[in-house]
């Protein structure tokens, strides 16, 4: 058998720690959805005025209100987790409501009106986060 702390280990006591290390790796797997709904071979310039900027976890978002011939659209704009953000120099209040902005997407494939975030500028071309440094 193996040595645990200074102790041997019985069969129930490896199976627990069995058990435990198997819940440890498996918890990121059962935290995170896979990104195929997007389609990353394709991207998506919208211009439009945010609606609302959600900081939240596990995903950001940004819903942005884009004209279209038929009236305004609104769209869903999945971005990464504030920590992600945050490192790449966004905070809570870098967008705004009413603010105008370009955002480039990864649209949904099944053509909903939302998409996986790739980029940001103000109206004027102005980057958002790190790359306004």
């Amino acid at each position: 058998m193996g040595r645990y702390c200074g102790r041997d280990m019985g069969r129930g006591d490896q199976r627990w720690f069995a058990g435990l290390l198997a819940c440890a790796l498996m918890w990121p797997a059962m935290a995170h959805h896979s990104g195929a709904m997007f389609d990353d071979k394709v991207s998506v310039t919208l211009t439009g005025t945010v609606r609302q900027f959600q900081w939240t976890n596990p995903h950001c978002w940004i819903q942005v209100v884009v004209p279209d011939k038929s009236g305004p659209v609104e769209w869903s704009v999945e971005m990464g987790s504030p920590s992600q953000l945050f490192r790449g120099g966004w905070r809570p209040t870098t967008v705004q409501v009413g603010d105008k902005i370009v955002v480039v997407v990864h649209p949904m494939r099944d053509g909903t009106k939302g998409g996986l975030f790739v980029s940001a500028t103000h109206e004027d071309g102005t980057p958002f986060g790190s790359a306004a440094r």
